[in-house]
Order: structure tokens, then sequence, then C-alpha cells
């Protein structure tokens, strides 16, 4: 039987963020991306989310390389850890290297790690793979789909994009070329499914330049600007607008910062000259000769423009001499945060300016008539969805079908699940291979898991009682205690009657005990635990964790 291409998606799948899909033939193995999510509010003190990579690490030999679509974190942020066990290069346009190597310096592993530069266009042979680099258009420069060959057939894998009929640096989306693959024959499209739910077309980053520039003119406050640091193309439009207008520029947030060095050194964006200050500096220009970006758009905690909107900022005090503007959308949990970022910058009395209230922030991701044309211009033979909750997938095969695809040939994956890609053109699902998340929180990956975020959201929700002992290893008598220790539960001070009868359960479950000759320790243990449970829940209807320390002495 001839051989099959195995595509493995170990995220990105009934979920927004954490992309990363292997491509297995024969002996070989290649990876598009290696993207994280972030924490939902069930996952207490984790910092990251990342793909389970332990199929890669059982076949870590033939991993041949990973290939990046483009710098976004959902896409490369996973990389430090990741590299922690395979050893195989990295190929990825100019910039988005250069945002690699931020994230590995600060891993301590770029010396460990091979970066192989290419530009759209490029064709490059990795092992039995032929993997062909396409221009698109996204919220990122420097952005690419890719189309793999192997002796199974050829799969494109659009990665994150839109078209943009007017971009403002690179060029227009490469459709001739993904038309030219459809007329030779296109196996198998994966597809970026986030925006499937919009109806016509993403409008084109110039439209937020104009809005920019609308706000710059005759504004008498000083501007501060908040976007992703990542929208190099969002970030020269702000500089022009302030070169426009006269203004200075300063940047805050080091994300900010280090992508402005990378992208200005690499020639992403071009600062006239005398246009950039030293944030320092500030103080020497009138708040209408000034415009400030920052990073915060997304509210996140200690960023630079929560600090100044919570008065935590040692150069920047918001006032009502300021305009603010988020030129950002807000990804979907991070409502809350944003909109208390937002009050708050309200109550230090600035001018705020957001999304619901101008154009100034336009989607990197193709609405429903984009993705119908890059269906209609492929042709391909399969289809399955990728990037999206359950919700964009289904719409996308709904789409997809529409455009011609037979309903047969979609494939509504999970992450995990094996598509099987067949010489003769046919597609089927086959197996599973290990999958799911791995928690990062600090330093430790993975070590935090289920029972380590029951016990968290336990904590969380009802706190924690302690109860310390000391029994005789003689003859099981209560030597000391018992101790009663409350965090997050009761104050003690205004709960004696309750820690009294605490005290005098545990006094006669350590005397049972006694009486039964149960001088196991993590028995008491046990014992204590169950009955101060239920002695709480009877009490008070809560159910805290109960930590019992058995000392025997």
């Amino acid at each position: 039987m001839a051989k099959s291409l195995k595509i493995i998606p170990l995220g990105g799948l009934n979920e927004i963020g954490k992309n990363m899909t292997a491509y297995e033939y024969g002996n070989d193995i290649i990876v598009v991306d290696a993207g994280v999510a972030f924490p939902d509010d069930e996952m207490f003190g984790v910092d990251l989310v990342i793909p389970d990579i332990s199929y890669l690490i059982k076949n870590k030999k033939r991993v041949r390389a990973i290939f990046i679509t483009h710098g976004h974190e959902d896409h490369i942020g996973a990389i430090p850890y990741v590299m922690r066990d395979l050893d195989c290069p990295i190929y990825c346009t100019r910039l988005t290297a250069g945002i690699v190597e931020i994230r590995l310096i600060e891993h301590q592993m770029l010396d460990r790690v091979e970066l192989i530069r290419f530009d759209a266009g490029d064709v490059m042979e990795v092992g039995c793979f032929t993997v062909e680099a396409i221009h698109v258009n996204h919220s990122i420069a420097d952005a690419v789909a890719f189309a793999i060959t192997c002796p199974a057939g050829v799969v494109v894998q659009t990665g994150d994009f839109k078209i943009d009929l007017t971009p403002i640096q690179g060029g227009m989306i490469d459709l001739t070329r993904f038309g030219e693959l459809g007329q030779m024959g296109v196996d198998l499209l994966l597809s970026d499914s986030t925006n499937v739910e919009r109806e016509g077309y993403a409008m084109s980053e110039r439209m937020v330049g104009r809005s920019l520039e609308a706000l710059f003119d005759g504004c008498d406050k000083r501007i501060i600007v908040s976007t992703f640091a990542s929208n190099v193309h969002r970030i020269q439009q702000i500089i022009n607008a302030a070169y426009k207008y006269g203004r200075k520029v300063a940047v805050t947030g080091r994300s900010m910062e280090n992508i402005l060095n990378v992208a200005s050194g690499l020639g992403y964006i071009d600062i006239p000259f005398d246009t950039l200050i030293d944030l320092n500096k500030i103080k020497q220009y009138p708040p209408n000769k000034l415009c400030i970006i920052s990073t915060g758009s997304q509210g996140e905690p200690m960023s630079a423009l929560y600090r100044m909107a919570f008065s935590g900022h040692r150069q920047i005090t918001i006032s009502d001499s300021d305009m603010v503007i988020l030129s950002s959308s807000a990804i979907p949990g991070n409502e809350k945060s944003i909109y208390r970022l937002i009050n708050e910058l309200f109550r230090k009395g600035a001018e705020v300016v957001y999304e619901k209230l101008d154009a100034v922030h336009v989607s990197g991701h193709a609405c429903k008539e984009e993705l119908k044309m890059i269906l209609s211009l492929t042709k391909p033979k399969n289809f399955m969805p990728v990037h999206g909750e359950y919700r964009h997938l289904k719409t996308h095969a709904t789409l997809a079908e529409m455009c011609g695809v037979n309903r047969k040939n979609i494939f509504l994956n999970e992450i995990g699940r094996v598509l099987e890609l067949y010489p003769d053109g046919s597609c089927k699902l086959n197996g599973t291979v290990p999958s799911g998340k791995l928690l990062v929180d600090g330093y430790g990956v993975g070590d935090v898991g289920s029972v380590v975020l029951r016990d968290r959201k336990l904590l969380s929700q009802d706190g924690l009682i302690t109860v310390v002992v000391a029994i005789s290893t003689a003859d099981g008598s209560l030597v000391a205690g018992p101790d009663i220790v409350s965090r997050g539960f009761v104050y003690m001070k205004e709960a004696e009657e309750l820690l009294d009868e605490i005290r005098q359960t545990v006094i006669e479950t350590v005397g049972a005990c006694q009486r039964m000759n149960i001088a196991d320790p993590i028995t008491i243990k046990g014992n204590i635990s169950d009955e101060v449970k239920e002695i709480l829940y009877h009490k008070t209807k809560r159910s805290p964790m109960v930590l019992p320390v058995v000392m025997m002495v």
C-alpha cells in the first residue's frame, strides 16, 4: 500500500491560539508553527499554555525542521519551550527571525537554535518535503503561507492572512500563486477560520492610517497610542501621523522597544530623522508636540498603559491633557481587563478613543468573501479548517461546501487526531497521537496539572484550614495541639467558637485512632481531614481545603 502523508494538528483547532501542525511522511517530520495560548479564568496562576509535544519528542530524531508562518505569539511563543526538547533548525522570514531571536535571548537559548531565514517565494527542500513560502497580508509584516509537497501530494496551509489590496508594505497577497497551485492541483487546504463569521472583506490597514491622521489633525493634547507591538505597519502609520503633524515620538513598554529596534534595523519601519526621542526627555516638549507609542492595549497588568492608568508609570502621568487611542481589538477573554483600563483612563480625565468609537483598528484575518476567494483559487480536493473555535471551523466547512468542495472531503478535526492524505488524493481520519495542553507557570513546564489546578481553584473559592498535631509514637496519644491556621476561610479572631469545635473534633479523632491502635500518620491525616471537612460543611456550607500536619514524636 502506498505511503500516506500524516497531518497531525497539535494545537489551533477548537481554540484560538497554540497553533502547531506536524506533517509526517515516511522517516521525515516537519512542523508548522509553535504557538502559545493564554490561560483562561480557571487556570489560576498559569502564565502560558503550550502544545503537548510528547509525540514529537518521542520521534525527535525524525523531526527535520520547524517552519514559521509569522511572528505572532500564537505562532512562535512556544518555541523556547519546544526547543528544550527538539534539535532541528527553524525556518522563518527575516522579521519573524528577529522576533524569535528576542525570545531565544530571553531564555538564553540563542546559541542552541539554528535560525534559517527565507523570503516569500523561496522553495526549501527538507527531507522528503518541498516547502514553498507564499506572500500573504496580515497584521504583521513578513507573513507567509506554505505549499508543502511530498510524494503523497500537495498541501496548502494559509497561516493567518487577509487580502489587502492597498497594504502598507510588501505588496498584495500573492493570489496568482494560489491560483497556479490550484491549476496544478491542491490535494488538501488548511485555511484560517478566525473571521469566517464576518461578512464581506477585511478593511485595508491604510484605513487606520486615515483615522489616525484625522485624530492627530488639530489635536492640542498629548497623544498616547497603544497597539500590538508586533504590528509594525500600525506603528509605522502612527509614526507617519506624528511626523506629519510635527510631533516627537517616544516609546514605552519592553516588547514595543524590542520590536521597534528589530523592525527598524531590518528596514520594516522607517523613522524620519530627529522624530524618535528618549522617553526620559518627554518633559522637554509641550504636550501637543508629543506622541507616545505604548504596549498594554489588552489591559495586561504591569503593561505600560496599565501602569499609566493606575499611576504606576515613572515617566508618564495621565491627565485631562491626554488623548489615549487604543488601536487594537479585544482578544477573546480580555474584554473585562480592557474596559477596566478604559474606565480608569476616563477617570483620570483623558479623552479615550477605542475601536467602538472610531476606525482605529482593522483585523488581520480574512472575512467570508476572502476565504471564498482562496477556496475558489486553490480548488482543493480536501479541506480542513484550522485556527478557530468549533463554531468557526463548522462555519468554514459550510463555506467550503458552497465553493464546491465535496462534503465527504471536508474534515472537522481536533488536536491529536491524524488526517492521512494518500497519493490518489483521498483523505481519511485515522488514529490519534498524544496531545493537549502543557501549562507554563514561571520556569515550570507541565508540572501544573489538573490536580494542582483543582487545588488552586478550591483555595480561591473556599480557602484553606491547616490542622497541626503532635502524636506520641509510644502510645498514639496527643502530645501537642491541635493548632488551627485559617487562610482565606474565616478571620480567626471572629470565629473562635467554630475553631474551638474544630479543635475538639480533632482531639476526638486522634483519641479514636489511639483506641483502635492506628499508628499510621497517613491514615490519621485522612481521618482528621474527613471529620474536619464534615463539621465545616455542616456549620458553614463551605468546603475549604483541609491540610492536616501530623508529627510523630
